[in-house]
């Protein structure tokens, strides 16, 4: 592959005699990996039962490498949600978050999912996930990929984060900032990164980022945690855009990240004098990932808040009947759990969700969509079997050797062995592989076509 000649210029200078080591990763394979979903298992078991090689990653407990050939995304646990296929230095960020299950974290650049899955995990359910991304077809592959991951607490926007932060202020414990950034150290594993490199997107992306700063700032609650990380080595949009922002915010800190385990050291050269560099965290292609910066910072407990008062919480929809008929015979913990509605789709929307002010923004998901009522009969949905698939009365249970399993994941009918007429879920290893209906033996497949095993 080629650098950019700007891109060249500037690391020829920054770097000097450790320039060799950029040229060093662009004759290697990109860096594979999977970032296991603790929503559905352990890594240890995953480690232990996969049929797929993987390595513990340094960048996260909960990530492993994979050999560079193997594709995922056929295998019946990445349709299952087990795993998200994942570059491993991708999966750092939102580890450093710390998030702890019942807090309010907000994702503000989500797609396509990966880090919000990981935030998601960690939550365990608890708590609720604001998961934005910013453009329309981005924020729906972002839907497709929770959906299958089976979170349930999560309020899904397609939203500028201005707009966010005006009508959540000071409501978040954490967020996460994954920037919109120039993709300098994606150069390997996306060729169209190089081709469209200039000195005007660096430029442009650290304005993006900057603004997206500032709101996350402003959603985020007195002593709340903030990690703000690039896939890029440019200065503007990592060191000096973190140093401009701690100058424009007295109330912030900056964390150290020196003892995460990982990567190497911020550099001083390339941002103001005087700023702690040495306490953000670089992963250089060379340390086993792509390329990526992070910084982590606090803000200070004693901070004003712009958070709005008591919320009045807004009045439960009136339950139809044939949810509720629907629920006790396969989903008995469900029945009983409020819901929202949306047209004729049925929603089971986060706990604590109603607690945020109202607001008119572009929703695209809030909580599970549980399905919809057609002539008088409840039509589940594919989403509520992912998330709860596992706990329904009636259940398929396949294992990944199954032939039943591959012609299942094609869209085929398959033959019922242990589910009963009527709905059921179809599992593998005892994970969530969506819905079908049983009929005289035989369960028809209700896969969506476009997430199907094809030719």
């Amino acid at each position: 592959m080629e650098f950019p000649s700007d891109f060249l210029a500037r690391e020829g200078a920054l770097l000097g005699p450790r320039f060799a080591e950029l040229y060093t990763y662009a004759t290697l394979e990109p860096a594979r990996g999977i970032t296991v979903n603790t929503l559905r298992c352990i890594p240890a078991w995953l480690a232990e039962q996969a049929d797929f090689s993987v390595t513990p990653s340094p960048f996260c407990p909960a990530a492993f490498t994979t050999a560079p050939d193997w594709r995922p995304g056929r295998h019946p646990w990445h349709h299952a949600g087990v795993f998200y296929a994942q570059e491993p230095s991708a999966s750092a960020p939102a580890a450093l978050l710390d998030v702890q299950p019942g807090m309010w974290v907000a994702d503000l650049c989500a797609a396509p999912g990966g880090k919000t899955s990981q935030l998601a995990a960690a939550l365990q359910g608890q708590g609720l996930l604001v998961a934005n991304e910013f453009v329309a077809n981005r924020a729906e592959i972002l839907r497709q990929n929770l959906e299958r991951m089976g979170v349930t607490n999560a309020l899904i926007t397609n939203e500028d984060t201005a707009r966010l932060a005006a009508a959540w202020p000071g409501r978040f414990d954490r967020v996460l900032v994954d920037a919109p950034c120039s993709g300098e150290g994606m150069f390997r594993k996306e060729a169209a990164a190089a081709t469209q490199h200039n000195d005007a997107l660096v430029e442009h992306c650290a304005a993006l980022g900057a603004e997206i700063l500032e709101n996350a700032a402003a959603l985020l609650a007195p002593g709340g945690v903030l990690v703000y990380s690039t896939c890029t080595f440019a200065p503007q949009e990592d060191e000096a855009q973190i140093a401009a922002f701690l100058d424009r915010h007295p109330e912030f800190s900056l964390c150290d990240l020196s003892g995460c385990g990982f990567g190497r050291p911020g550099e001083a050269n390339r941002a103001p004098e005087g700023f702690a560099a040495q306490r953000c965290r670089r992963i250089w292609p060379a340390d086993g990932g792509e390329g990526h910066f992070m910084a982590k910072l606090q803000k200070s407990c004693e901070a004003e808040s712009a958070r709005q008062g008591r919320v009045k919480p807004t009045r439960p929809a009136k339950t139809p009947a044939e949810w509720t008929e629907f629920a006790k015979t396969y989903f008995p913990e469900l029945a009983a759990q409020p819901v929202s509605l949306a047209g004729e789709w049925v929603l089971l929307p986060p706990s604590g969700s109603e607690n945020l002010p109202p607001a008119k923004l572009r929703l695209v998901r809030g909580g599970v969509l549980a399905g919809s009522v057609v002539k008088k009969r409840f039509q589940p949905a594919h989403a509520l079997f992912m998330a709860y698939g596992a706990r329904c009365t009636n259940r398929e249970d396949l294992t990944r050797d199954d032939p039943r399993t591959a012609a299942w994941l094609c869209g085929e009918e398959i033959e019922a062995a242990t589910a009963q007429n009527g709905w059921c879920a179809v599992c593998v290893d005892g994970f969530p592989l969506g819905g079908g209906k049983v009929s005289g033996g035989r369960i028809k497949n209700h896969y969506p076509k476009g997430l199907r095993n094809l030719g």
